[in-house]
């Protein structure tokens, strides 16, 4: 019982559907239209990842099913992306198609197990220049996928998807059959022109798959000489589990755990997008739940590799659809599933005919679409950290791996927002409270401000050493009260300040210590250094009073061995 009450917001509830008719209806269209335009996204990612045409139908049926009656949000919608391609397409390649289900069911657990571990929130820590260059990176890798197709050329498994790309062209140039690359850039051009003009007359047309069948449509009537879908089966295969080896199960471990962080970090992207997009709020007044989510989307991994599909994400251009189609609850989720079932079950053969030069015009725009120039205008002109921020990403998310991307494009902001904070970290010299006093001269107050860290405590240290050297100084107060962090690298760096001036005969005083700071200070012994426990104050009164009383005490003592000096 116990144990139940503590997943319970990780289950499906009644209070996920509005069964309303006005809802119900509203539920049913957007669902219908969401269905109209992934039908050609789902084909065409399916054939760009190498799994086929098939995998990407079955995996918007049921991992679309799955992800939205267990998912996290009322809107998402889930099945095969882009970015799942390009991860899933050198898998395959090095692999075979024998590894899809095996792969697919390991990331789907590996999801599962975050979202029981509650780590959805593991999204808010990534940096939004490395979200922007991640996208664009994609986008890039998405449009070059598709360059084989659009010049009639088959595409080299395996290789860098900028290599493959610049060699199809060059293949297509050199052998320069010209009625065949005619067709296939018409078929491309004839879908992308579709995409871009038919929404500028009515929004609500599936610009796509127009596109789409009137390529087709005119590749059949001409008997043109393009590359098709091919056969595709009738009906959904039934589920089965695959066969574990464990040394397969050892060469995919890499693989499992690289898609399945993009399969967590896609979708609850995708989900924090979409709540910041109008008419997305929740039936039960939540907006989100990211546990859930990844709980939903591992689920929908796993029952997508039984079913002979490939892992599953949330679509954030699906998911915008869906809004903007008035969506109100999962049942449009499911819905666009079931249309996509339809289709499987009524139209394999219309759909089989559908030529490859056509779905990569789709992919093609689609790659397009997903960049934003705006935001990326905006991240390089923030500043120049983000700038580098987001082009190291994008081009790493190209030219190498897209989970190498993520951790790099991290690292690098890491990087400067360390910098930054050093930076911001600093020590000032100030001028003693009150009246000037004999011998204030010999007094050093300094005033540390920020977070004293491994990133800037020695510059702080070396400054405070250098200045009480040069200055005759004899007394040094270290003001603590405005130090926002203190970490063990600057606490060592500290007691190592304090011991070297004590040795120079400087004596230090250190007011201000907080309580949350305490710890780390005694732990590593700054306190246990300083000459005298009541060399630690309070207030900054009591500090400058004990500081002038040792002035005074050290000048009448000078004074006094100079009288006894003959």
């Amino acid at each position: 019982m116990r144990l139940r009450s503590a997943a319970a917001d990780l289950l499906p509830r009644r209070t996920d559907y509005l069964l309303r008719p006005a809802a119900v209806r509203a539920d049913l269209l957007a669902g219908l239209t969401v269905g109209v335009v992934a039908l050609p996204l789902a084909l065409a990612f399916g054939i760009s990842s190498g799994v086929g045409a098939a995998a990407g139908l079955v995996t918007a049926v049921v991992a679309g099913v799955v992800a939205a009656v267990f998912g996290g949000s009322h809107h998402q919608v889930s099945g095969p992306t882009g970015a799942m391609a390009v991860v899933l397409a050198p898998v395959v390649a090095a692999h075979g198609l024998g590894s899809l289900a095996l792969v697919t069911l390991a990331a789907g657990l590996i999801v599962l197990l975050l979202g029981l571990a509650r780590l959805g929130r593991i999204v808010t820590y990534i940096p939004w220049p490395v979200v922007e260059g991640f996208t664009l990176g994609i986008a890039c890798i998405i449009f070059l996928q598709q360059v084989p197709a659009a010049v009639g050329e088959r595409a080299d498994p395996g290789h860098n998807t900028l290599v493959t790309a610049l060699r199809s062209v060059r293949s297509a140039v050199e052998d320069a059959d010209l009625v065949q690359l005619a067709w296939t850039l018409g078929a491309v051009l004839l879908v992308a022109a579709a995409m871009l003009v038919l929404p500028r007359w009515h929004s609500a047309i599936p610009a796509s798959l127009v596109g789409v069948a009137a390529a087709t449509l005119v590749a059949e009537l001409a008997h043109a000489p393009l590359a098709r879908i091919g056969a595709l089966p009738d009906g959904l295969p039934a589920p089965a589990l695959p066969e574990v080896d464990l040394g397969a199960v050892q060469d995919l471990a890499g693989a499992a755990v690289a898609i399945a962080a993009l399969a967590a970090i896609e979708s609850l992207l995708s989900i924090r997008v979409a709540a910041t997009m109008e008419h997305a709020g929740e039936p039960d007044g939540t907006v989100y739940e990211p546990d859930r989510e990844l709980v939903g989307q591992g689920l929908a991994s796993l029952a997508s590799g039984l079913f002979g599909g490939m892992p599953a994400t949330g679509a954030i251009a699906r998911t915008a659809v869906n809004i903007r189609s008035g969506a109100r609850t999962r049942l449009a989720s499911v819905t666009h599933a079931l249309v996509i079932l339809a289709v499987i079950y009524l139209a394999t053969g219309p759909v089989s005919r559908i030529p490859l030069a056509a779905l990569a015009g789709v992919l093609m725009v689609t790659a397009v679409r997903m960049v934003s120039v705006p935001s990326a205008r905006a991240v390089l002109r923030v500043n120049r950290s983000s700038a580098l921020t987001f082009v190291v990403t994008a081009v790493v998310t190209v030219a190498f791996d897209l989970v190498q991307a993520i951790q790099i494009g991290l690292l690098v902001a890491a990087f400067f927002t360390l910098r930054s904070i050093a930076r911001a970290a600093g020590v000032r010299r100030e001028a003693l409270p009150g009246a000037a006093c004999t011998g204030d001269e010999h007094i050093a107050l300094y005033r540390l401000e920020g977070a004293v860290f491994f990133g800037a405590a020695d510059r702080i240290m070396a400054q405070v050493t250098a200045e009480s050297a040069e200055n005759g100084v004899r007394v040094v107060i270290l003001r603590l009260s405005r130090v926002h962090l203190v970490d063990a690298t600057a606490a060592k760096a500290l007691a190592e300040l304090i011991e070297t001036l004590e040795r120079r005969g400087i004596t230090v005083l250190v007011k201000g210590v907080q309580a949350r700071h305490r710890s780390t200070l005694t732990t590593v012994g700054t306190l246990a250094v300083l000459r005298h426990e009541k060399h630690l104050f309070d207030t900054l009164a009591a500090a400058v009073e004990h500081a002038r009383s040792h002035v005074r005490r050290e000048a009448a003592v000078g004074a006094a061995a100079a009288v006894r000096t003959p």
